[in-house]
């Protein structure tokens, strides 16, 4: 990884203790332009917007439903905001919003508050598709 925050795509991709709590990091300074990270901190937390649901379900299974908004709120701004975060319909805003939906702790006016803050016009429901495919 270099300072500019590039990253390698054959790397494995992980959301280990340090990934959490640089998400936790960023999710104390939303009001930050860039999140309170540093170029190798996005660096190393690119990768994950378009890690896929396997890499995020373990931690949001096991996440408080309050992290969980916070991190939704993270990775939507990160999107807008942070070059390399970009991540359409691999977001995972997406399977957070399904497992908050899933646990009755979705909040009203949450689903307002995204797309006030995105172009990503894929959330918090993922793409037609995706949802024909779950059931949700």
């Amino acid at each position: 990884m270099n300072d500019v925050g590039t990253w390698d795509p054959t790397a494995a991709t992980t959301l280990g203790e340090r990934q959490v709590e640089l998400i936790r990091k960023a999710c104390r300074n939303l009001d930050a332009q860039d999140l309170g990270l540093s170029a190798s901190e996005r660096g190393e937390l690119a990768p994950l917007m378009i890690a896929g649901n396997a890499v995020w379900a373990a931690r949001v299974e096991v996440a408080s439903s309050e992290e969980l908004i916070d991190w939704i709120r993270f990775l939507t701004l990160a999107e807008a905001r942070l070059p390399g975060f970009e991540a359409g319909s691999k977001s995972p805003v997406i399977i957070i919003a399904r497992a908050l939906r899933a646990r009755g702790d979705y909040p009203e006016g949450l689903s307002g508050w995204i797309r006030d803050n995105t172009d990503n016009r894929f959330l918090p429901y993922g793409s037609l598709a995706d949802r024909l495919k779950s059931g949700s």
